[in-house]
């Protein structure tokens, strides 16, 4: 008689950074609709400084609730680049290139974001590049260049527009994965924050900008960069934080590549702009890449050979972002 396997601890940290990387993929891609909407009345950089003043207010009052105080100072090299690229320069270069091209051509170019997380993971961190990774990546950056391509018929794209999209690509990338070695010091709501209020110091020079433009701004366009700050920045960023503390990079690089998908189902509903047959196409490749990259290797356990404890399984246990390869 056999006993029926329970859950393990490690199993059940892994549901929860699932849940966690959903969160943020569904709110990442709400972002795209209210950045279309509050980006008609708010420049670039005062999108930019509003959105990031919104979370880090929140994100400073949840941190002040939990007591959780300060990181570790080993942490605060990864917070100031992940603040000073991803939450800095990446949000101001990703407004002003939606500005300059359509939707598709941004959608293309910053979809070689979850690329360079695997290539710089695999470099500085040594997380290596899984066959599965790789493969999903494949087909989820085929499934991204056939949504661009589907939406780039109106509007023409500047070569500016293009090198901003893909600035905003490197410094998405490179924020990542200067973050994740500072989440093995400090808790995903610490590393979040302060990044947070890094990049918010970081794009203070656009505070007249953004008094200015609030002073002229719809209520719609205002109560959008709100969301931006609260959801899209707030939460969600915590929510991968918490997520990329449990996996590696790469893996969660690609999760990403579902928000195209996401953006046009959510445009559809939303906007009521219904999506040619070759985008919904191309978002089925998009989820399906995800889903492979996501996918782990079977054990392969036999009865003649049972599942033995390892010295080392309770050191992964602990730190589920150690990869066996």
């Amino acid at each position: 008689m056999t006993t029926p396997p329970t859950s393990s601890p490690a199993a059940h940290r892994d549901w929860r950074a699932t849940a966690a990387a959903c969160t943020t993929v569904l709110l990442w891609a709400s972002a795209f609709v209210s950045i279309r909407s509050a980006g008609e009345a708010y420049s670039p950089g005062a999108l930019a400084l509003g959105r990031l003043l919104a979370g880090s207010l929140a994100l400073g009052a949840l941190l002040l609730v939990r007591r959780e105080g300060l990181p570790p100072r080993a942490a605060w090299p990864g917070i100031v680049w992940s603040g000073l690229l991803w939450f800095g320069l990446y949000m101001v270069v990703l407004n002003w290139g939606e500005q300059q091209v359509d939707a598709g051509t941004a959608a293309m170019v910053v979809n070689i974001g979850p690329l360079l997380i695997a290539l710089l993971g695999a470099r500085m961190l040594g997380e290596g590049l899984p066959g599965r990774l790789l493969a999903g990546m494949a087909v989820s950056f085929a499934g991204a260049a056939v949504v661009g391509l589907s939406m780039s018929g109106e509007g023409g794209a500047s070569v500016l527009g293009v090198l901003l999209c893909l600035l905003a690509a490197v410094a998405y990338a490179t924020g990542v994965v200067r973050q994740k070695p500072a989440l093995r010091h400090g808790s995903a709501l610490q590393i979040t924050t302060f990044g947070c209020l890094v990049g918010t110091v970081a794009c203070l020079p656009f505070s007249g900008a953004l008094v200015s433009d609030a002073a002229g701004a719809p209520l719609s366009a205002t109560l959008n960069m709100v969301y931006l700050g609260l959801f899209p920045t707030a939460l969600a960023f915590t929510t991968w934080a918490y997520a990329l503390a449990r996996t590696t990079a790469g893996r969660m690089g690609a999760t990403t590549y579902a928000v195209p998908a996401l953006v046009v189902l959510m445009s559809w509903l939303v906007l009521d702009e219904v999506p040619a047959p070759l985008t919904v196409g191309g978002g089925l490749l998009c989820l399906a890449g995800v889903a492979v990259s996501r996918m782990r290797p079977h054990t392969g356990l036999t009865r003649k050979n049972p599942a033995r404890p390892v010295e080392g399984r309770r050191h992964d246990a602990e730190h589920p972002e150690t990869e066996r390869r």
